[in-house]
């Protein structure tokens, strides 16, 4: 995740493409490198314009299949839907992505995170870097399913209607690493206390 000093999750283009820089989009690499699988909420597919990862899979978590505005190209082979049991047949339909692979999950619209990665974790995708959105991230953090948080701070002061993690409730924890660049960008990695 990124995000300004004053908590944005997204710049003055209502992306995260004005905040990030180039040693944020290299340790991004690395971490999908290191995935089986990138989840991301489909408001975010939507409002980034997102590409596929090079080396991980997609797993876009929808309850409608609306991903106008993305940039996944035309086959979707290897993109994964995640979306609830009721809806498989009208995301598959709406999504406008034949060659993506419905991931259908029990339960209703909305969608437990814990159901989430034990639905990738059956399909062998264990190693789940989750990306966002703000909402989603934040319903990761409330259910106890992240491991550690990869945050890159810009310094930059941007207006930011919500937080980039709106959370609700405290989360401790533990500094596993920090790095300060010579543009004035640190990185965190930050694990719950448990």
């Amino acid at each position: 995740m990124i995000t300004s000093l004053t908590g944005a999750a997204a710049g003055s283009d209502g992306t995260s493409e004005t905040l990030t820089s180039p040693t944020d989009r290299a340790l991004l690499g690395i971490i999908r490198a290191a995935a089986d699988v990138v989840v991301v909420g489909a408001a975010t597919v939507r409002a980034e314009g997102y590409v596929l990862p090079r080396r991980a899979r997609l797993a876009v978590v929808t309850v409608s299949g609306d991903l106008d505005g993305h940039r996944l190209g035309d086959t979707m082979e290897g993109v994964l839907l995640i979306c609830p049991e009721a809806r498989a047949a009208e995301v598959q339909d709406r999504s406008g992505l034949p060659g993506a692979q419905v991931v259908a999950v029990a339960g209703g619209d909305d969608l437990e995170p814990a159901a989430i990665c034990d639905a990738l974790a059956d399909r062998g995708l264990p190693r789940i870097v989750c990306e966002g959105g703000p909402t989603l991230a934040a319903r990761f953090a409330a259910a106890g399913v992240i491991d550690e948080y990869c945050v890159s701070v810009a310094p930059a002061l941007e207006a930011a209607a919500r937080p980039f993690l709106p959370i609700h409730a405290r989360v401790a924890t533990d500094l596993a690493g920090m790095l300060v660049d010579e543009a004035a960008f640190s990185y965190l990695r930050l694990r719950p206390r448990r």
